[in-house]
């Protein structure tokens, strides 16, 4: 909320159905495969809201189609030549681990299957200009990332584990790059950018490249490698007993971590492009919520419940909707929707779904992601509004 406490946040995915159209091929002028992802319709509604986290109404969805492009001769250059960051750690201080929480398996699975579809073989996973292995690293770059990860005596591209960790490490030095560059895209985002295109690429347009840039090439391959995330998430990451439509809701939300937060954004079939109106949905001074694919805090709720009870949208709706079944916070059990306002039902501002042993998973605002925190600090205490059972 525009800064404000119970703000939305945002985050990438798109509804499933994903169908892959893509043969494994390479173009000589790109060693990178770039996919395309047909835009989402962006007819957001105009009106502001007046209270709560999320729109009125969520957007359509869109779906993705994968398939490899490239014809950028100079964006080939500037990744080939070797690093192209700036200002980043030294590779050697990525060795051991990385801090950064965008880093997941998934998001690493998601670009592999986009870079090579997994193949390892020389003949497979090499590219006409000398890119090579699953993670598609050109020698210069290789040399400054790639070790001998496996300890088997053999610091190779073609080596899935060397090849992964290898782009573990570079993809965590541009998240770095991404949080302190002060651009509004999410740090996901850019570290995609910076690995198909350029560090210097994503400099050049402050965020990661537009439509305009090479056919869109770069701007499809990062949101298709965020669409494609739900593909390669595994079980949830919470431990969720019972049956009944509350634990039903809570593990289809769970599935859902991680996801980024966008203000205005998803909808019943999944998370999609927010908006901005005018107070909410900014990052760092940009609309962020208009580039992100994620949920909000009520379109989460709205989709975890979805067909088995078919929830408004917006936090104050969602309360009214479910207000004839009020729950104490003594009695709280997983899935119960839980509250924070201002000061009255027309003040309610956040809602989240209860996780079990004191802990809520919501969308808590912009730029941050779905996640489990503990109740007592996912808003303020004193905001805290109430419980209930959808």
């Amino acid at each position: 909320m525009g800064g404000q406490v119970g703000d939305d946040a945002g985050q990438a995915d798109v509804p499933g159905g994903l169908r892959v159209q893509r043969p494994l091929r390479r173009d000589p002028a790109r060693p990178y495969p770039l996919l395309s992802l047909p835009p989402h319709r962006l007819d957001h509604p105009q009106q502001r809201l007046r209270h709560g986290c999320s729109p009125t109404r969520g957007r359509p969805e869109g779906h993705t189609t994968l398939r490899r492009l490239g014809r950028d001769p100079a964006a080939r250059r500037e990744r080939g030549a070797g690093p192209v960051y700036h200002d980043t750690p030294s590779p050697r201080a990525e060795d051991e681990s990385c801090s950064e929480p965008e880093i997941t398996p998934a998001l690493l699975a998601s670009q592999l299957w986009a870079e090579s579809k997994f193949k390892t073989s020389r003949g497979e996973a090499t590219s006409h200009v000398g890119a090579q292995g699953p993670a598609q690293f050109m020698p210069g770059t290789w040399a400054t990332w790639g070790r001998d990860s496996d300890k088997n005596g053999e610091a190779s591209p073609w080596d899935i584990g060397d090849a992964v960790m290898a782009q573990g490490r570079f993809m965590c030095s541009l998240i770095k790059q991404g949080k302190s560059s002060g651009y509004s895209d999410e740090p996901r985002a850019l570290a995609l950018a910076g690995y198909n295109a350029g560090w210097g690429r994503v400099d050049k347009y402050k965020g990661v490249p537009p439509k305009s840039f090479s056919g869109g090439e770069t701007y499809n391959y990062v949101r298709s490698i965020l669409a494609d995330l739900p593909r390669f998430q595994g079980p949830g990451q919470i431990e969720i007993p019972g049956t009944g439509s509350g634990p039903d809701a809570l593990r289809k939300a769970a599935g859902r971590i991680g996801t980024p937060y966008s203000w205005g954004g998803g909808t019943p079939a999944g998370p999609g492009l927010g908006f901005c109106d005018g107070t909410n949905g900014y990052l760092n001074g940009s609309c962020s919520a208009s580039v992100t694919v994620g949920f909000d805090c009520s379109s989460l709720v709205q989709y975890a419940y979805w067909s088995a009870i078919q929830l408004p949208r917006v936090a104050d709706r969602q309360y009214r909707a479910t207000s004839h079944h009020p729950v104490s916070r003594d009695q709280l059990q997983p899935g119960d929707l839980l509250f924070w306002s201002h000061g009255s039902t027309n003040s309610i501002y956040h809602v989240a779904m209860y996780a079990g042993d004191g802990n809520v998973l919501h969308a808590p605002r912009t730029g941050k992601f779905v996640e489990v925190v503990p109740l007592s600090s996912a808003m303020p205490e004193r905001d805290y509004y109430g419980a209930t059972r959808p």
